[in-house]
């Protein structure tokens, strides 16, 4: 459960952005030192929000290069905003040097046409004058994201870019107490965003009239930047899962579940499964399906420990094949899973039987991550599950506490005829 409360307050030290802010940024120089980069060029959100501490708004999401962050050498981060916004910033973000804040250039990944190249001329230019400045140019530039334009210009300017991602996702793996409350904190607002599925669900609603109605509630609560998905799936839609909402409408003795993928509280996401029944008691069947995906999570759960491997957590789940009959792990991508969270809904580890059996990451203290696991009939019903945790040194925390050891039954009433009816419909 969160330990505090949400807003800052001077009689209680909560969460201590400062720290946050500080301990965010020396991950990310000590792991790029210790790739050998002289500097490293962020152009996805959550790397220049890890780095600068900076929103990225709606509409600039999923366009790299329309801000873009520098991480050169010993020197404060750079910000590259978007247009004028770093008006705004050079006021609310004290901690980035106001002669550190430029305008970005952007070509938007092609969309500006045949003035693509000039655009990401005049970027280079402001790259080369960032690493000039803090003596580290002519060294290894890492970058997090590469289009063919950028390619070309940095092949004509002599830039020696290499890979940037990977220790960005080293650093945001590991997590400090401040990043902790912030997870406690999502982990409570899924709670209660549950809790009012449970309250709100019932037969005639559609998928969704639900998905609307957890967002509205989610947008309530204050530090809600984004929620980026609320997966609402019915009756036949549960198995395979079809990670989405329709309009189907929900019957009296569906199964239906809902997953928080993801809201995002001050930056930090979520990813929180729940089942449910819409109007009676699942049948014998469904609760065995059920126990069955719950006794994989948890076995999975109790495999996680500081110096275990992400192979040794993935090896308490049962292969595609002896599961659902599949002849690769990859058709059954997501079915067992495990991922990190922070910033990014994926950040380290990600676990799956895919790679995970050869190519193990280790555990360490600090990671949070969540697994899930799911089952079922198909076209007919199915069932999936999933926990929040954090990896502390002797022990794990589940962050996650709606209720999860059964299926969570809603307005249950007897009488139910079976005659005549199709599987799931």
């Amino acid at each position: 459960m969160a330990n505090v409360g949400m807003v800052g307050l001077d009689w209680q030290e909560r969460i201590n952005w400062d720290r946050l802010r500080k301990h965010r940024l020396a991950r990310a120089r000590e792991r790029m030192k210790a790739h050998g980069l002289g500097a490293m060029l962020l152009m996805y959100d959550e790397n220049v929000r890890y780095v600068t501490s900076t929103l990225t708004p709606g509409w600039n999401r999923l366009k790299p290069g329309l801000r873009y962050a520098m991480l050169c050498g010993d020197d404060a981060p750079v910000l590259f905003e978007q247009g004028d916004i770093g008006v705004h910033i050079a006021k609310h973000s004290p901690w980035i040097p106001k002669e550190n804040i430029k305008y970005s250039y952007a070509w938007i990944k092609g969309a500006a046409g045949a003035a693509s190249l000039q655009q990401v001329g005049k970027f280079v230019n402001g790259v080369k004058a960032a690493m000039k400045k803090a003596g580290v140019d002519g060294q290894k530039l890492g970058v997090d994201f590469i289009d063919i334009n950028m390619i070309q210009v940095f092949k004509d300017n002599k830039i020696d870019w290499v890979d940037g991602m990977t220790p960005m996702m080293e650093a945001r793996a590991v997590k400090n107490q401040d990043e902790h409350e912030c997870m406690r904190q999502v982990g409570a607002i899924g709670d209660a965003a549950h809790w009012e599925f449970m309250r709100f669900l019932k037969p005639g609603l559609t998928e969704n009239q639900l998905t609307a109605h957890i967002m509205k509630f989610l947008y309530d609560i204050p530090g809600m930047e984004d929620v980026e998905d609320v997966i609402v799936s019915s009756g036949l839609n549960t198995w395979p899962n079809w990670r989405n909402f329709s309009d189907r409408i929900i019957k009296p003795g569906d199964m239906v579940f809902m997953d928080l993928a993801a809201l995002t509280w001050n930056g930090y996401k979520s990813c929180y499964y729940r089942t449910y029944m819409v109007g009676r008691e699942p049948n014998q069947e469904q609760k065995d399906v059920y126990a069955e995906a719950l006794g994989w999570l948890y076995d999975s759960i109790k495999a996680v420990k500081v110096g275990a491997t992400t192979r040794d957590i993935a090896m308490k789940w049962p292969s595609a094949k002896d599961t659902w009959g599949y002849e690769e792990e990859d058709q059954a991508a997501a079915n067992l899973w495990g991922h990190g969270l922070g910033l990014a809904q994926y950040d380290q580890p990600v676990i799956s039987r895919i790679w995970s059996l050869d190519h193990p990451i280790e555990i360490k203290e600090g990671m949070v991550f969540a697994l899930e696991t799911q089952h079922g009939r198909t076209h007919q019903w199915g069932v999936r599950i999933e926990e929040m945790l954090i990896v502390h040194k002797d022990s794990v925390e589940i962050v996650s506490n709606f209720p999860v050891e059964q299926i969570t039954v809603v307005d249950p009433m007897p009488g139910y005829c079976n005659y005549g009816k199709l599987p799931g419909r």
